[in-house]
């Protein structure tokens, strides 16, 4: 039993009687950094109703949102430690300035929608942090939204009391 099969390979030239190529080429897509004139990366995060535009760039970590910092914008500590996970996620804490501009929503969706965007920005900046960030998941939008009110109903799925006097 010398003609013993040990790979998928194998087995393909044994079904076609042809022996498979010395190289397979795999092509692999190659992404570019992609910046602006000054060095700064740009993107848009989005979560609930929160829209954030925002601009990264090789700094000492500090982050600016709607012209204020961090720490007076987002007051809650749970909020930050929101918007520093994907520079921890990446290895690049402290390396990046943030200046982001952020509308609509509560500060649990802005957050989120800075997260977005800083993400994305950072991939868009370094092509090699992709993987990373993809793996946490935060290239990914989250698709969940406030469900909408319907008619004759209190609030979205809540009937009024039922009462049959």
């Amino acid at each position: 039993m010398s003609d013993q099969v040990n790979s998928l390979e194998e087995l393909g030239q044994v079904a076609e009687g042809v022996e498979a190529p010395a190289a397979v080429v795999e092509t692999a897509i190659v992404r570019e950094p992609v910046r602006d004139a000054l060095g700064r990366s740009y993107a848009t995060g989005k979560r609930k109703d929160a829209v954030a535009r925002v601009w990264i760039k090789p700094g000492s970590g500090k982050v600016v949102v709607n012209g204020k910092e961090m720490k007076t914008y987002f007051a809650r500590p749970v909020l930050q430690m929101i918007l520093r996970q994907p520079f921890q996620v990446a290895g690049v804490v402290d390396q990046f300035d943030v200046m982001a501009t952020v509308a609509g929503g509560g500060l649990s969706g802005q957050a989120g929608a800075v997260k977005h965007g800083v993400s994305k920005a950072l991939q868009l900046y370094d092509p090699t942090l992709r993987a990373a960030l993809k793996a946490a998941g935060f290239l990914t939008r989250d698709s969940r939204v406030v469900e909408r009110k319907k008619y004759g109903k209190a609030k979205a799925r809540k009937s009024f009391q039922f009462s049959k006097r």
